[in-house]
C-alpha cells in the first residue's frame, strides 16, 4: 500500500508549467487549422457543398456521397463543389432550388477572395476551374425556367421547327398530271414578233374568234427552288389541241404542241401565278388556195402560245387555273411565193382543271 499511494499522488499531481504550454499551443493550432479549412468551405451554399445539412440528407438517402462530388484526391481537394447537371439532378426541394441563387454569390465571394497563388494552390485546380463560370440562378418553383437554364448553361440552343409546306406535296419533281384547257380568243392583234422578222405591226381586215381545246400531260421536272419572288417548278406540257373557229373562213385547226411552264410557289399559297410558252405544228382547211382572201395559204401550219394566270390548288390532286394566253397560227412563209403569209394571231381568257395521276406523295420536312 505504501508502493501505491505515491504512484497516485504522482499521477494526480498538477501538471509541470512547460506541459500546460504544449497543450494550449496544441488547442490553437488545431483551431487555426480548423478555421483555415472551413473559413472558404462555409462561402458555399448547401447545393454546392456535399457535407451541408441537405446535401449531407440526401447522400444519406441515397447511401452514396461519392456521387455528391467526392474524388479520391486527398484532404480538401476531394471535395469539390458539384457540377451543373449533378445539382440539377439533386435538387428537388425549394429550399434547394432557392439555395441555387445563394450560390452564384457566394462562388463569386470565393473568387474575389481567392484570387492569389498560394488559395488555389491549397485549394486546387478543381475548385478554380468550377467557380470560374458559375451557373445561372434558377428561380424556385419553375421547373420549366429550370430546364430552359440548364440548355443555356449547356451551350445547347433551341430551334423553332421548319414550318411545313403543303405545296412540297403539290409541285416535286417527277410529279404527272393530267390537264384540260379550254379558251376563248375573240381579240386579234399583229404578231408580237414582228420586229424579229422584219414586218411591219400591220393587220388584215380579216378577223377570227378561235376556240382552243387542250389535252395536256404535265411532267414536273424539279422539285421547288429559287429564292424569294422566283421561288417554284418548272413542268414540261405535252398537249394535243382541237381549236374551233366560229369566226373567220376556216373552220378548225389540229395541233401538237409542247411547252415548258414555271410555277411561281410561295410557302403554304393554295394560289400560284404561272407564265408558259408552248409550240407546236398542225393542220387548218386552209382557204386562200380556195380563193378566199386574206386566210390562210397551206393546210400545215406552225402554232405558237403564250400565257399567264393562276393556278388554284384545292388539295394535293385536284387545282383549277385561269389565265390570258396568246395564239398564233401561220405557215412560216412556206406558201409563198404562191400564197401570201397572212397568219391568225389572237387572245383571250384561258381555263383549265388538273388531276394527279398516281399515288401521293408526303413530304417529310426535316
Amino acid at each position: 500500500m505504501k508502493r501505491v499511494f505515491p504512484r497516485f499522488e504522482f499521477r494526480n499531481a498538477r501538471p509541470a508549467k512547460w506541459e500546460k504550454l504544449v497543450h494550449l499551443h496544441t488547442l490553437i493550432l488545431g483551431f487555426v487549422i480548423f478555421l483555415t479549412g472551413t473559413a472558404p468551405l462555409t462561402a458555399q451554399s448547401g447545393a454546392d457543398f456535399p457535407f451541408s445539412p441537405q446535401a449531407f440528407r440526401l447522400g444519406r438517402n441515397s447511401g452514396n456521397v461519392d456521387d455528391l462530388g467526392r474524388r479520391e484526391s486527398g484532404w480538401l481537394r476531394s471535395i469539390e463543389p458539384l457540377s451543373l447537371q449533378e445539382r440539377r439532378s439533386i435538387v428537388g426541394s425549394p429550399d434547394l432550388a432557392r439555395s441555387e441563387s445563394s450560390s452564384l454569390d457566394s462562388s463569386l465571394n470565393f473568387e474575389k477572395t481567392c484570387a492569389d497563388v498560394p488559395c488555389r494552390a491549397w485549394f486546387g485546380s478543381e475548385q478554380e476551374s468550377s467557380t470560374a463560370s458559375p451557373p445561372s440562378p434558377v428561380q424556385s418553383g419553375d421547373a420549366g425556367s429550370a430546364r430552359d437554364d440548364s440548355k443555356l448553361s449547356s451551350g445547347v440552343t433551341g430551334r423553332y421547327p421548319k414550318r411545313p409546306d403543303f405545296n412540297e406535296d403539290i409541285y416535286y419533281r417527277n410529279r404527272l398530271e393530267f390537264g384540260l384547257e379550254v379558251g376563248w380568243h375573240p381579240i386579234n392583234i399583229p404578231f408580237v414578233y414582228d420586229f424579229a422578222v422584219g414586218d411591219a405591226y400591220t393587220m388584215t381586215p380579216l378577223k377570227y374568234t378561235l376556240v382552243p381545246i387542250m389535252a395536256s400531260l404535265r411532267w414536273h421536272v424539279t422539285n421547288i427552288g429559287w429564292p424569294w419572288i422566283l421561288r417554284g417548278n418548272f413542268d414540261f406540257v405535252f398537249s394535243g389541241s382541237v381549236t374551233a373557229i366560229p369566226r373567220g373562213p376556216e373552220s378548225r385547226y389540229y395541233s401538237f404542241v409542247f411547252g415548258i411552264r414555271r410555277n411561281f410557289v410561295y410557302r403554304n399559297w393554295k394560289v400560284v401565278p404561272y407564265f408558259d410558252e408552248r409550240g407546236g405544228i398542225g393542220n387548218i382547211d386552209a382557204k386562200e388556195p380556195l380563193g378566199v382572201l386574206w386566210a390562210q395559204g397551206q393546210n400545215l401550219t406552225f402554232t405558237y402560245n403564250m400565257g399567264a394566270g393562276v393556278r388554284y390548288n384545292l388539295d394535293s390532286k385536284y387545282s383549277f387555273s385561269a389565265g390570258m394566253n396568246y395564239m398564233h397560227i401561220s405557215n412560216g412563209y412556206l406558201s409563198e411565193p404562191q400564197f401570201l403569209n397572212y397568219g391568225i394571231n389572237v387572245y383571250g381568257p384561258l381555263f383549265g382543271m388538273t388531276v394527279r395521276l398516281g399515288k401521293p406523295r408526303h413530304h417529310n420536312p426535316e
